[in-house]
């Protein structure tokens, strides 16, 4: 019988793992569509008579485009992803979700600066292919389990004694504001 309970709780997780990993990829889509339109507008103009701002600065526009991309992500994230796991973080976790962003936007910068001054290509679909889907992809898939296990962690996660009579599952940030 522990094996048939043993499986059922497998299940029950792949199943919540799945919806996270649904619910992260939905709002990585939605901030990633926003930051993509802005990073081709600052960089390639869009009708606007061959004048892009940004044109040679490729990387200050990644850079501005998925700052507003990440605004959108964080509480995207936060308030739907994860939204069934807890942070003990006092700022609710901006600053370690700014942190985790910023780092892993390093990876599709770096795939840009690869294309652009390593390979010397610079049109719109090989700045689009190195930066926001390869190494997009590969941001992505660090940011969503660095999010989950360093931010957004699930409730059991806080248990720091095996006796249950005296352990709270819940941190106490979790719990709201202590005392008035």
């Amino acid at each position: 019988m522990d094996a048939a309970v043993s499986l059922l709780d497998m299940g029950e997780r792949w199943e919540r793992f799945a919806g996270e990993v649904g619910r992260f990829l939905a709002v990585g889509l939605l901030a990633t569509i926003v930051a993509l339109i802005l990073f081709n507008f600052l960089v390639h103009g869009f009708n606007t008579a061959n004048f892009a701002l940004l044109n040679d600065q490729p990387e200050l526009a990644y850079l501005i485009a998925n700052t507003v991309g990440m605004a959108i992500s964080f509480q995207g994230t936060k308030g739907w992803a994860f939204r069934e796991r807890v942070t003990n973080h006092p700022d609710g976790g901006l600053l370690a979700f700014i942190g985790i962003n910023l780092l892993t936007m390093l990876i599709p910068m770096g795939c840009l600066l690869i294309s652009r001054d390593l390979i010397g290509v610079d049109d719109p679909i090989s700045d689009n292919i190195s930066a926001n889907v390869i190494g997009l992809l590969m941001a992505n898939t660090a940011r969503f389990f660095l999010f989950r296990e360093l931010i957004f962690r699930h409730p059991d996660r806080f248990l720091t004694s095996t006796d249950e009579s005296t352990t709270d599952p819940v941190p106490p940030s979790a719990h709201g504001r202590v005392g008035g």
